[in-house]
């Protein structure tokens, strides 16, 4: 039986290991490929077709530890692993968050074992490997993909009087804390991030372009006369930002 060499067919684009051996890879299948999803953030889906770009999926070894997943996200996995549903961490004014609002299960699934290998879904989407050292790290809407289960998944929520306009529940967001790999999941190629450092300065930006927040920054919206809601944030940290979000390239 034809068996070619799986290496041949993929370069592995980043990797990182956790201090239990886990090891965290994002790979690309080095073929293009045509095909088409649907933009389920659109308010009216449409099809967006991915003509001449590169699957890409995040392979994970077990090796004594555990990792979250977000349900309906493998593909194949081998060996003695099992997996757990588990409700992720309440947050700490209305229970466990759903999908509506954060883009995040109200559950994950957790896979765990002595050894074995996981493959999850192939995506044209881009996969961040970040590193979480005892800190607490608030995610833009659908960002989170996986993380070590040493790492706590819960909301963040910001309340204030303009959020209370848009919404009852407040602007809701994923957050992971504590110290562990995860793996971000964004329409965005990482070199198209800007990540901006605030030393105890303000930052204001007109739209969800944040998508991650990190160190001790508050954050709240505010409405402003000319250009509707703002999205503030006060403090010392980092705050990554998705210019091109919204604007995917031509087909290739």
């Amino acid at each position: 039986m034809f068996n070619p060499d799986f290496s041949d067919a993929v370069r592995v684009m980043d990797s990182s290991t956790s201090s239990n051996n886990t090891i965290f890879e994002v790979i690309e299948y080095k073929k293009p490929r045509s095909g088409s999803a649907f933009n389920s953030n659109a308010v009216n889906p449409y099809p967006i077709q991915y003509d001449g770009e590169k699957l890409r999926q995040v392979r994970i070894s077990i090796n004594g530890g555990g990792v979250l997943v977000q349900p309906g996200e493998l593909q194949f996995m081998k060996g003695p692993i099992e997996i757990q549903i588990q409700k992720n961490a309440p947050s700490a004014s209305k229970g466990f968050f759903k999908n509506v609002g954060t883009g995040e299960a109200s559950f994950t699934s957790r896979y765990y074992g002595k050894y074995g290998e996981i493959y999850l879904d192939p995506s044209y989407k881009y996969f961040y490997i970040l590193e979480l050292s005892n800190e607490e790290i608030i995610l833009g809407d659908g960002m989170f993909y996986c993380c070590e289960d040493s790492v706590e998944l819960s909301v963040h929520t910001n309340k204030d009087i303009a959020t209370g306009m848009l919404s009852s529940d407040g602007f809701r967001q994923p957050k992971l804390s504590g110290s562990g790999i995860a793996i971000l999941e964004s329409d965005v190629p990482f070199d198209e991030i800007l990540i901006y450092e605030l030393n105890s300065e303000t930052l204001k930006i007109d739209g969800n372009f944040s998508i991650v927040i990190r160190g001790k920054i508050e954050t709240k919206v505010e409405k402003s006369k000319r250009e509707g809601y703002l999205h503030t944030f006060v403090g010392t940290g980092e705050i990554w930002i998705a210019p091109t979000k919204n604007n995917r390239p031509m087909n290739l």
